[in-house]
């Protein structure tokens, strides 16, 4: 359903209910445990190839509307009256920044600051511009995988829901994060559909 209004949400960074945490930390173990660096390029380049598709199928005149979504797992509630556009601004932020800790991790170092998904939100003004600016944040994070050449790092860096994660990590949150906010772009089209 397209929202006119702001409705009332959770503030930025309340972060997710403590059970569906529980379960996200266990899902995220088992990930790391199991994956490798070739199945983090290979989700992440899948769900990138989805949200091409979900882009193309929505007219440009909608893909700034805001859309009040049906809270997702693994979405915090604040994020549930997003634009196409604002979603790709987030991908954007966060890709960014995951390209940097991964980077800096893999030259053993720790980056500065600390982890917040109250910084990570995005512009409710971002334009269609956004697109490109997306694309190129997964080309650098792709970038930044694929340079590492030892993702399982000595220093770690702290993220607000996981915990202190290596560069491993970091690179195995990029493929999820991305399904996450696919499914919620998904949302967002059907939305906008109705």
């Amino acid at each position: 359903m397209s929202s006119n209004s702001d409705p009332q949400l959770a503030p930025p960074g309340a972060g997710l209910p403590s059970i569906e945490l529980w379960v996200a930390r266990l899902l995220f173990a088992l990930k790391r445990l199991r994956g490798n660096r070739e199945t983090f390029v290979a989700k992440f380049e899948q769900e990138r190839a989805a949200i091409r598709t979900l882009v193309a199928s929505c007219p440009e005149v909608q893909r700034g509307e805001q859309v009040l979504i049906a809270r997702l797992r693994g979405l915090e509630d604040s994020s549930r009256n997003w634009s196409l556009w604002m979603t790709l601004d987030h991908l954007r932020i966060t890709n960014t920044a995951l390209a940097g800790a991964i980077s800096a991790l893999a030259a053993g170092k720790v980056p500065p600051g600390k982890v917040s998904t109250a910084a990570v939100k995005p512009s409710a003004t971002v334009t269609g511009t956004v697109e490109a600016e997306f694309e190129c944040s997964c080309d650098v994070l792709l970038a930044s995988i694929k340079a590492a050449t030892e993702l399982k790092t000595q220093v770690r860096y702290a993220h607000p829901w996981f915990g202190p994660l290596d560069a491993f990590g970091w690179a195995a949150m990029a493929g999820m994060h991305m399904g996450i906010h696919r499914e919620q772009i998904q949302s967002i089209v059907a939305g906008l559909r109705r």
